[in-house]
């Protein structure tokens, strides 16, 4: 992770959200790859704020939407919460 820190402003994390979403992955890990790059880049300006809110939305489906700077939407099924890897 400390790497990512020394790459500029949309280089590597924003490839790597681009090939993510090209492959097919599921919104919920695009969603927290895009978090994940706002928080390493606040934390190479030193500072930012986000807001995060989650709603329920049709066929149980999750919206979630990170306001920081600009807004993004992720729309989250309800089966994609129990994939993946859990924290122990």
């Amino acid at each position: 992770m400390d790497a990512d820190l020394k790459h500029p402003k949309g280089g590597l994390l924003a490839s790597t959200r681009n090939a993510n979403r090209l492959a097919g992955s599921n919104e919920r890990d695009a969603m927290f790859a895009r978090l994940h790059e706002i928080v390493l880049d606040g934390l190479r300006h030193g500072f930012f704020d986000c807001v995060i809110t989650c709603e329920l939305v049709n066929e149980r489906k999750r919206r979630v939407v990170i306001k920081a700077g600009k807004s993004h939407q992720f729309t989250i099924r309800e089966e994609d919460l129990h994939s993946g890897s859990q924290a122990s």
